[in-house]
Formats: C-alpha cells, structure tokens, sequence
C-alpha cells in the first residue's frame, strides 16, 4: 500500500488545478493547527483585584472572568445564573479562601460539574495557601464573637507583598495547565510580582518618615490589616464591636473616646460599608477627622496597582498633613 500510494503521488500531474489544490490544504492544515495547540485560556476568579492579576498575566492567551463586582461585599454575594456557566467552562478558579466566599463559592463548585477545577487540581487556586496570614485566631472560635475567619484574615488582596506571592503560584499553575507556554507565564508572574515589591518598597520608605502619631486609624471593619503590618500603622479600632456586628450607640462612644484620647485623624473603610456612623463620629469630636471611603478593588479596566496607588496615596497625603501639623 506504502509503494503504491508512493507512486500516485510522485506520477502526479502538478497542474494549476492541483496546484490550487495543494495550497488550499496546505492552508487549511496551518491555521487549523493553533485552534487546537493554543485555545484561550479561560480563568475565573472571585475578586476584581485576582481578576487584574490574571489579565496582566495571561495578556492575549487567556481570558478573564470576575465573578464579584468592585462594589460588592464578597462575604455575601447573591450568585447569578451566569456563574454557574462560567465555572463550568474555566480551565482554572481563583479564590481568596480562608472562608471569605463560604457562603456561595463551595456549591457553585459542585454545581459546576467541571473537574478541572475541583480541590486538588491545578485548575483549582486557594490563594490563601501561599500568603503570610494576619489575624489567625487562637484557642476556641464560635458564633458569639462575631463573623471570624479560623484560618486568618481573608483580606491579603489590600497588600502588594501578598499578592506577589499569589501571582506567583498563579503563573506556576498556569504552567501546569499549558506546559508548552510554563517559562513565559512564570516570567509575566515574575515581572508583576516584582512590580508589587517596588510598589511596596516605595510606599514603606514613605510611611516611614511619618510621626508615629499621624500613622494612627479607625476602620469600619477589619479589613486592612495587611496594610497595617506593611506600612507600620497603627491600627487602634473598628467601628464594627465584633467582625460583621453594625455598630450599637455603646461601641460608638467608646471610639469617640478613644479617638479623642489618641487623637486619632482618619477613619478608613471600605465603599460598600456605611459612612452614616464614621460621619457622626467625625462631627463629635473636636480635632479634623478625615474619611476615606475607598473603592474595594480594581474596576476592570484598571491596573491592580494602579487602585492600590488610588488607595494609598490620599491615605498618605491626610497622615502626612497630620504629620506636619503643629501639636497643641
């Protein structure tokens, strides 16, 4: 057979016909190939700031997908049918973890019927796994302490060291997923993950000319943390008594008090928190306090350094007026 399909082919007429032919398949043949070696990635993650990571990461060879808006508070979600068809076509899922999404991810997952990206997979990311934890509670934890996460707190995205660790891992799987591509996703990994340090390093030096007394603040929640152990601030209360509690007339008093006491100049939280109590408190005390209410995450078109530049840099401006300020 191998003899006589050598023979037709070397007794072919190569006429213009046949040529036309030959080219035609020849064509068909090459762009046929990348549809198949190359079909886009697809990357679902559950926060925007994930979701920025992913897209300067992947760049063309991928595609994106956030399931939790910005403005959302990702503790509660209300899932919407579109996740559901997301997460059965993505190749990988990235998450925050430490129970930040246990109320409506972990079903979405079993729902999915998609194993690529079930426990134990390289196509399922709890980033949690790779970050320095802050807040990790200690001896028995129950529901009279409020809304506590056992494994630390989830809230890591607010700090560029952090997630440098998670692109990291993020790249490296990516390369588990696609190893023909594995050393350009670590070295798109590497180079977000050392434009985190810099950012960090920069910010740090400029924190750290600042008084001890101007570095002071509130939150709504305990929400920065991170940020508190990254630029050495002084994180001196929530308005929350308990994680996840509103606050009560009590609670509220004693921050008035403590704020006056500490003299104590920004309250910093989050935009799909209330700003009703931080703004009575403000009007009862007598020094300037300033209030951020600061967009959560990066917007889709927006760099995941470029919101945390949005964040971090009026917060120095205000503590560095209070810096400069004259003591009474």
């Amino acid at each position: 057979m191998i003899g006589r399909c050598s023979g037709e082919l070397m007794n072919f007429k190569f006429s213009a016909a046949g040529a036309r032919w030959l080219a035609a398949a020849a064509l068909m043949l090459v762009f046929s190939l990348p549809a198949v070696a190359f079909a886009e990635l697809k990357v679902v993650t559950t926060l925007a700031d994930f979701g920025a990571m992913s897209r300067a990461i992947l760049q063309d060879d991928g595609e994106t997908t956030v399931l939790v808006r910005p403005s959302e508070d990702p503790h509660f979600v209300d899932p919407r049918p579109s996740f559901a068809r997301y997460l059965n076509q993505a190749d990988m899922v990235v998450y925050a973890g430490m129970e930040l999404e246990i109320g409506w991810l972990p079903s979405l997952l079993t729902r999915s019927r998609n194993s690529a990206i079930q426990r134990g997979q390289p196509g399922h990311l709890d980033a949690s796994e790779y970050v320095q934890a802050q807040d990790v509670p200690r001896g028995t934890i129950d529901r009279s302490m409020g809304d506590v996460h056992p494994g630390g707190n989830p809230h890591y995205n607010t700090d560029p060291r952090q997630m440098a660790r998670v692109a990291l891992a993020f790249g490296e799987r990516l390369g588990q997923i696609r190893p023909a591509m594995a050393d350009e996703f670590m070295e798109r990994a590497r180079d977000f993950a050392r434009d985190n340090i810099r950012f960090a390093q920069k910010w740090e030096q400029k924190f750290a000319e600042l008084s001890e007394e101007s570095r002071q603040f509130i939150s709504y929640h305990k929400t920065w943390s991170y940020v508190d152990n990254w630029l050495d601030l002084n994180h001196v209360a929530e308005l929350e008594p308990k994680p996840g509690v509103p606050p009560n007339p009590r609670h509220i008093a004693h921050i008035i008090e403590t704020m006056e006491a500490h003299q104590v100049g920004v309250i910093l939280q989050l935009e799909y928190y209330p700003t009703d109590t931080a703004e009575a408190i403000a009007n009862r005390i007598d020094h300037d306090v300033q209030i951020f209410s600061v967009q959560a995450m990066a917007r889709e078109d927006q760099k995941y350094l470029e919101h945390l530049e949005e964040v971090i840099r009026p917060l120095y401006e205000a503590m560095l007026q209070i810096s400069e300020s004259p003591s009474d």
